[in-house]
């Protein structure tokens, strides 16, 4: 048998250097990182690998019969470091059974410390101690009250930790938000990425990374189609079920990919250039207008204020369908901010006695918040064990009641009703601020798990306060204790140092997963970076939150995948690019971040002019509304307005989830689709200054501009009333950062299903219908 998966091959055939102009070029941007790349058959009995064939040129014969293969590249328009190949692998004559095309581009004078990402499944390679085989493993005891325990996670797809022996992980190009692999070399001061497409006519295809045992060189290797010994699972492996086609004389199959190699010099250059090149290959998705932001808000609504309940514990928003209460999160304290924007007196009355529930019963003694409570009134522990009896609760969920009690707050102030607030919410925002500052004092950093009783630590070494610098920041500002927003700064440094400079992902912010990758610590320390940047100006924040919004986009998909036909999602045709991945733990989609609006990004937008940053929120809230139920798109099991959470393109639940709903409900992807429609304007448009951008489901044409301001025709081709919220600004107004209630002051628009309407707006901000 024959392996050249982990040798070097350089393009140094001369058939194959010559057919196509521009090939030196593909050859250089590999050698410079003492690469190269060959292509391969693979020949498989069920899924193990039986015999290899390597071409050297465009012609190979062998035991099954004759190959041509042909290359077609090409340079790529406004880029000078990278090239497109398609490689189309025919057989001539011949037969030959289970058998897969790979291109392997192999890396010598590699070391294990390169920086390898496959955006959404692996960051740093995952290459760290794993626990359990199953879905949130309880924590050993070596990680309780541990300051040097080492990032754990889950059973997933990982490069090993040692120094020596086999090392390798095997997807599907379905595992990935965009089918890419790539890696930074710091001693080359190089990065590298491969992009391809989600699949060829042999079905999805397989992405591959392996060292060899010294780990000295590794092999990235594209196959067609995906050929897993086993594919993953949240947190565990089963057997893949991958097998690979038999060919006749005649038959072939072409791989399309894009490689590029670019100087780096860390792993902020390598997101970046991520965020440029992601959808490079695939093109520009198609967001679909389906349903308007405010039909959608209504519809949310009015699923979330028929669900206050009274329990023995208190009275509350119900969290999906159980009577127990969440803090943070996924719901608690999160879901009352929409109700309290309705503006209602009913509702307002409500918000308050979910506050007072919380801030009576759910505080520690320490100032921490328990994260959750038995509608019978018993406080709950999270991540706890035998071996860790002491009730725990999420830093994160902490960090999100800091955060969102400021904005209540806030909000209620903006509204005029600052009378209506209760000296024990302020005191108890206080209370839990100043707990954050004594454990950023004592342990330099806040930790996954803490005990609210006592304030103590119990997890160290994970990015879950992500969002707590942004809660600090608003709290110095509200109760006037800049030494507060210095430990925010000094927290965020921390963080992004540690976590991007060095480990290139944050973590472990999810209640179900270990330490992993995850999409929520990334959106959630975007949002503390732009917060810093509002109540400092200081530019150095803005820079990091473009890094910051590279890794995050590297969560959320970048294209529209495609289903299967029989699937629901397949059968709906839904646009799927802008789903967001949960972790690398949970390897699926979900309609939305959670749990948060992404008004970040908006600001960065503002403040960058950037409209990636203002693409990838619409993205995000149209992927939201493919998932929303509504009829004639039914998505859940209950009622008109409501989601789930699951929005499944890989195998990790078995290949009979593909595409198919789970047809529950999730309160936060409902709370997630209400404050996309209350803190994101439905236009954005700058009068005179040839700027306009639509995240609603309704179409804006300029017809007219003159003297700053423009005119505009709004057409609703949905099948719903819109009421569009529209925010005009001169350039200079842009400048300035944007508050947390400047949603509030934005004029709407009424457009009627199917009509046509014509405004005109002003820099001022002032709109006219006419």
């Amino acid at each position: 048998m024959k392996r050249g998966g982990i040798a070097l091959w350089l393009l140094a055939a001369t058939s194959i250097v010559h057919q196509v102009k521009g090939q030196a070029q593909a050859k250089d941007l590999l050698r410079a990182l003492q690469g190269g790349i060959h292509v391969s058959l693979q020949q498989y009995q069920g899924d193990s690998l039986m015999h290899q064939w390597t071409f050297d040129g465009n012609t190979l014969t062998n035991t099954q019969g004759r190959w041509q293969l042909e290359w077609q590249q090409s340079a790529i328009p406004g880029s000078t470091a990278g090239q497109e190949i398609t490689l189309t692998c025919k057989l001539l004559e011949g037969t030959a059974p289970s058998t897969a095309v790979a291109v392997d581009f192999g890396f010598g004078h590699w070391q294990r410390e390169n920086y390898v990402m496959v955006p959404a499944i692996v960051y740093n390679g995952n290459r760290y101690r794993a626990i359990g085989n199953g879905y949130n493993p309880d924590y050993p005891k070596d990680m309780y009250y541990n300051p040097a325990v080492p990032i754990t996670i889950s059973n997933n797809p990982r490069l090993s930790v040692s120094a020596a022996g086999p090392s390798g992980l095997e997807l599907s190009t379905t595992n990935t938000s965009v089918p890419a692999m790539s890696f930074y070399a710091p001693a080359a001061k190089k990065g590298w990425m491969v992009l391809t497409e989600q699949a060829t006519r042999y079905g999805n295809s397989g992405l591959n990374i392996r060292e060899n045992d010294s780990r000295d060189s590794c092999t990235f290797t594209i196959t067609a189609p995906a050929m897993r010994k086993m594919a993953a699972g949240f947190g565990d492996f089963h057997p893949s079920g991958d097998q690979a086609p038999d060919w006749h004389a005649g038959n072939e199959v072409t791989i399309r990919f894009r490689v590029y190699t670019f100087s780096a010099s860390g792993i902020p250059d390598l997101l970046k250039q991520f965020m440029t090149l992601r959808k490079s290959l695939a093109g520009p998705n198609h967001p679909r207008n389906l349903v308007p932001m405010s039909k959608l808000a209504a519809l949310g609504t009015d699923i979330c204020r028929n669900n206050f309940v009274e329990t023995k514990a208190g009275s509350y928003y119900l969290p999906e369908n159980s009577r127990n209460f969440q803090l943070g999160w996924v719901s608690g304290m999160i879901n009352t901010f929409p109700m309290l924007a309705l503006n209602d007196e009913k509702e307002r009355a409500r918000v308050a006695r979910e506050l007072d529930f919380i801030t009576f019963r759910m505080q520690g003694k320490s100032g921490f918040f328990y994260g959750f409570i038995s509608e019978a009134g018993a406080l709950g522990t999270e991540k706890g064990s035998s071996d860790f009896p002491a009730l725990q609760a999420m830093v994160r969920k902490n960090g999100d009641v800091l955060f969102w009690l400021m904005k209540h707050l806030l909000l209620l102030k903006a509204q005029g009703h600052a009378q209506t607030i209760h000296p024990e919410w302020e005191a108890a925002a206080q209370k839990l601020a100043a707990a954050f500052v004594q454990n950023w004092q004592r342990y330099g950093e806040f930790g996954q798990y803490i005990v609210p009783e006592t304030g103590e630590i119990s997890v160290f070494n994970s990015s879950a306060g992500a969002i707590v610098p942004a809660g600090l920041a608003l709290a110095a500002d509200y109760f006037h204790r800049p030494e507060w927003l210095r430990t925010a700064e000094a927290a965020t440094t921390f963080y992004y140092q540690r976590d991007i400079v060095t480990r290139g992902f944050t973590s472990g912010a999810c209640g179900d997963i270990s330490q992993d990758a995850d999409s929520e610590t990334a959106f959630g320390f975007l949002e503390s970076l732009m917060a810093l940047y509002q109540y400092t100006k200081q530019p150095v924040w803005l820079e990091r939150a473009k890094v910051q919004a590279a890794l995050c986009a590297s969560w959320t998909m970048a294209y529209d995948p495609v289903f299967p036909p029989g699937s629901e999602i397949g059968k709906l045709q839904c646009h799927m690019a802008g789903a967001v991945w949960a972790s690398s733990q949970n390897k699926h989609a979900a309609p939305g971040i959670c749990t948060s609006s992404a008004d970040y990004l908006f600001k960065l937008y503002r403040a960058t002019g950037d409209e990636r940053y203002a693409a990838l929120i619409r993205d995000i809230q149209h992927a939201h509304t493919e998932a929303v139920n509504m009829p004639g798109h039914i998505t859940t099991n209950y009622l008109i307005g409501s989601s789930m959470e699951r929005i499944q393109l890989s195998d990790a639940e078995g290949k009979g989830s593909i595409g198919n709903f789970i047809h529950t409900r999730n309160s936060w992807t409902e709370t997630n689709g209400i404050l996309m429609a209350m803190e994101l304007p439905g236009i954005y448009v700058q009068p005179g200054e040839g700027k306009l951008f639509v995240f609603d489901h309704i179409t804006a044409t300029p017809i007219g501009e003159d003297k700053g301001v423009v005119t505009l025709r709004l057409s609703n081709t949905t099948a719903y009333d819109a009421a569009v919220a529209v925010m005009a600004e001169s350039t200079e107004a842009a400048k300035k950062p944007l508050g947390y209630t400047a949603f509030l002051h934005w004029p709407k628009v009424a457009v009627a299903a199917g009509a046509t309407v014509n405004i005109k707006v002003a820099k001022n901000g002032e709109v006219t219908v006419l």
